[in-house]
């Protein structure tokens, strides 16, 4: 006697819960060759609403850690995602229809790259800031710091890599995110929202919506509470519109990328989401 499928509805990743959209709608997702694998959930306003706040509540925590602590949690990502490679290499095999060796390839390079991004967590202010010359008794000294929450449409025709592309380096310097999973693909962002729910990672700091990136997108560009917009993955929408909505609230804007190498690793996608502050302190006389 065959067992009876048991289609899974993913849901959303808001505060380090699984809620379902508020809207209760959803939409399927096919696999490359047309066939059903899942239902997931078709994000509303009111969904990246409740992402924002989330997002806003971890801020001064995530930002409040050491910078080595979230290096630690960093790296911690890429140990739970080693631990689950077969899941993610059969999800993104299955999802975008590429052989097992492109789909490894995928996963092993997302793995690498928190790796990566973890390791700058405690390093990249000595990079981005300075002590600055001046004349007078003085010392002037520039850090960054973090913007507080990112918007991130991530690029739309990867199943893994082009979110953790997106998501890493906006964390590393202590942002919260809201991240619009690939609309197409948005199997792997949920299990990994699973895996960061098992993680390190405080409650609020990573939010994952599901849905339509034409839908949602407007309504975080034009949110207030919401710091800067990484429009990496934006680049097949009016993201000119997006660009426009967000100078209403002074956000700091990334513009599309396109090709195999959106997004790819760079101390500059750390220091974009960070501002400088500079002090000044006077040198003892003695």
């Amino acid at each position: 006697m065959s067992r009876l499928a048991v289609p899974k509805t993913y849901k959303l990743y808001i505060g380090g819960a699984f809620p379902r959209s508020e809207s209760g709608r959803t939409y399927e997702v096919l696999a490359a060759d047309g066939s059903f694998l899942a239902n997931a959930a078709l994000a509303s306003r009111k969904d990246a609403r409740d992402a924002v706040v989330a997002a806003r509540a971890a801020v001064s925590g995530w930002s409040g850690a050491t910078a080595y602590n979230r290096g630690q949690v960093l790296y911690r990502i890429a140990e739970l995602l080693e631990g689950r490679r077969a899941q993610f290499i059969a999800e993104i095999e299955e999802a975008e229809g590429v052989t097992r060796a492109a789909a490894s390839a995928q996963v092993d390079e997302a793995i690498d790259r928190w790796v990566w991004y973890a390791g700058w967590a405690d390093k990249f202010a000595q990079v981005a800031g300075n002590a600055n010359p001046v004349a007078g008794p003085y010392f002037n000294i520039s850090v960054p710091e973090p913007t507080g929450v990112v918007a991130v449409v991530v690029p739309q025709d990867s199943s893994l890599l082009g979110f953790v592309s997106a998501v890493a380096p906006a964390l590393v310097a202590g942002n919260s995110v809201v991240a619009i999973a690939s609309e197409r693909f948005p199997l792997s962002a949920i299990s990994l929202s699973e895996v960061l729910a098992t993680s390190d990672v405080p409650k609020g700091v990573v939010n994952v919506l599901t849905g339509s990136p034409a839908e949602i997108a407007p309504w975080l560009a034009s949110h207030a509470d919401v710091n800067a917009l990484d429009l990496v993955g934006a680049g097949a929408l009016d993201w000119v519109s997006l660009e426009i909505d967000a100078a209403d609230t002074l956000k700091r804007v990334l513009r599309p990328e396109s090709g195999a190498d959106a997004a790819a690793p760079a101390l500059g996608r750390i220091a974009a989401f960070t501002e400088t502050k500079t002090v000044w302190h006077t040198k003892s006389l003695r």
